[in-house]
């Protein structure tokens, strides 16, 4: 009788409809809240104590007194900051992230126009970074120190020690410029800008809907050798922690277990033990493909890549702080994104989490 009930309440569990579900649900929402009202005032805080006097960014300094304070009043700078928080917190909610200086374009616009961009560099050098960094940890961990594991290494400290601008640069000189295996810096040659209409704003998907492929071509060589050079650093980390966790696992009694009793070493590894360090592996794959949303700025500096680290520069020396403010928000809201989907992987990677 103690079993079925058991049974009942585990089931009563799981159920999505159940208390334990929603009481989670509630718990994910509120921490996200929590988190993004967080960002918020952290962002808003910077607005203020940065050295930059945002009337006189609108009005300029040859305004006059009158000008000056009527715009002030018209920012609402004249409040407590309290208000000015309310206020800044709802134009956020609002979808709206002030103007930019630079472009006189509203920043939500201009973020979404940028963002793509980055989003395609980025895509491309984690999947480089997840298709050669898992295996490579794999093989430098069932290697310990041999010189599968040493070559792992040493390629691994060279993309940590190597300054991504430099290898930009280097990449640019001898794949571009000498051997002219790849197209230059730029998302697309001049010729083919505007040629393809934007459906999702990734150039590679768009001009495959559209049946471009001489678009597409072009727009994969000048895409190839950043999303390589980011892909390297991603490689690096991945390779890195991956080797890491599976030093750990492959210590475990189940993996000696498992090979005493005959088990294929091919199953014993990369089933089982790569299994159970799927869960932070996902952390690191994720935390590294943020990182390179957040914008990686030196890259799309050397490379001229039209994305939001580039956007962000460009306002940062202009002192367009709506735009730079903006470009934060939305860089914190990628990793507050991304770790709620790490979350969600858990339970589908591992029971346990459910």
């Amino acid at each position: 009788m103690a079993t079925v009930s058991d049974d009942v309440r585990a089931r009563r569990a799981i159920s999505p409809f159940s208390r334990s579900f929603w009481l989670s649900l509630l718990r994910l929402l509120a921490s996200l809240a929590v988190t993004f009202v967080g960002l918020l005032f952290i962002t808003f805080l910077i607005g203020r104590v940065m050295p930059i006097d945002p009337v006189l960014a609108v009005v300029g300094d040859k305004a006059s007194d009158e000008i000056y304070q009527a715009a002030r009043l018209a920012m609402g700078l004249d409040q407590p900051l309290a208000v000015q928080f309310a206020y800044y917190l709802g134009d956020v909610v609002r979808g709206d992230l002030g103007t930019s200086l630079l472009t006189a374009n509203p920043v939500a616009e201009d973020i979404a126009r940028v963002f793509p961009a980055t989003l395609e560099l980025a895509t491309l050098a984690t999947i480089f970074g997840v298709l050669f960094g898992v295996p490579a940890g794999v093989i430098a961990a069932v290697n310990q120190g041999r010189w599968p594991d040493q070559v792992v290494r040493v390629f691994g400290l060279f993309g940590y020690s190597m300054p991504v601008f430099w290898l930009g640069l280097i990449g640019l000189m001898v794949f571009y410029g000498v051997l002219g295996w790849v197209a230059g810096p730029g998302r697309l040659d001049i010729f083919f800008e505007d040629v393809v209409p934007q459906v999702t704003g990734v150039i590679l998907f768009d001009s495959l809907i559209a049946g471009e492929f001489e678009v597409f071509r072009n727009a994969l060589g000048h895409i190839i050798l950043p999303a390589s050079v980011l892909g390297y650093y991603s490689l690096a980390y991945i390779s890195r922690m991956t080797r890491s966790f599976m030093l750990d696992q492959l210590s475990q009694e189940y993996v000696t277990t498992a090979r005493v009793k005959g088990m294929s070493e091919l199953r014993v590894v990369w089933l089982h033990a790569l299994g159970n360090v799927m869960v932070p592996l996902i952390t690191v794959i994720a935390l590294s493909y943020a990182n390179l949303l957040e914008g990686s700025v030196l890259t799309e500096t050397v490379f001229a890549w039209p994305g939001i680290g580039f956007y962000i520069t460009n306002a940062l020396l202009s002192a367009d702080m709506s735009a730079v403010l903006g470009g934060t928000i939305v860089v914190g809201m990628v990793f507050i994104g991304l770790n709620l989907l790490s979350d969600l992987l858990y339970r589908i990677v591992d029971p346990r989490a459910r």
